[in-house]
């Protein structure tokens, strides 16, 4: 009885863990500077603006409009994609981490 109780006790601390890891994919990579400007036409945001804007902080567009920012390590992994990527504009991810607030803490980041 007393391992099945630690088990239980274990489990229900691992799996919030587990269900907060979520996906969000083929979104729109907005920078804090430009969300306003952008938000009714995401995919005219130019490739090079998204560069300049970088130390505003990255995040993705919800389909309702709302604008999650990403941790350090999201704004990180947005930067160096965008320098590699040949895209001029119309920058989409898939964003695999937890959000926490109004923040996703990014596990991983490649554009679409």
């Amino acid at each position: 009885m007393r391992r099945f109780a630690i088990a239980a006790v274990i489990a229900s601390l691992v799996m919030p863990a587990i269900a907060a890891a979520a996906t969000w994919s083929n979104v729109p990579l907005v920078d804090k500077m430009c969300v306003e400007k952008v938000k009714s036409d995401p995919d005219k945001h130019e490739t090079s603006c998204l560069i300049a804007c970088a130390h505003s902080g990255y995040g993705v567009l919800m389909s309702d409009g709302t604008w999650v920012k990403f941790d350090k390590k999201g704004n990180e992994e947005a930067l160096k994609a965008l320098k590699a990527t040949k895209k001029t504009e119309g920058i989409r991810v898939t964003v695999t981490g937890e959000k926490q607030g109004d923040e996703i803490k990014v596990s991983t980041l490649t554009i679409d």
